[in-house]
């Protein structure tokens, strides 16, 4: 699934976020396990997103924007343009 992830998926989640925030930030743990960051990586993503839950829409909406690797999320392009590496 993280591999298939893309702008509407995104969009999605931040009105889910926004809308929803302990329900944006069960989905984003799960974002955060199954993707390719160190365990470090996971661990610190995890304890930004949590800590932040008095201020419920900042950790998710961090990870959304810095947190994920470019070459997956490529805002205004159509997911199948973004694959043609192969």
């Amino acid at each position: 699934m993280s591999g298939n992830r893309g702008c509407l998926a995104n969009s999605l989640l931040f009105l889910v976020i926004i809308f929803i925030p302990l329900v944006g930030h069960i989905i984003e743990t799960f974002m955060i396990l199954e993707d390719d960051h160190t365990l470090a990586g996971k661990i610190l993503w995890l304890v930004v997103i949590w800590a932040t839950l008095p201020i419920p829409v900042l950790g998710p909406m961090l990870y959304l924007f810095f947190g994920q690797k470019r070459r997956r999320v490529m805002f205004g392009q159509p997911y199948y343009q973004a694959q043609s590496n192969f």
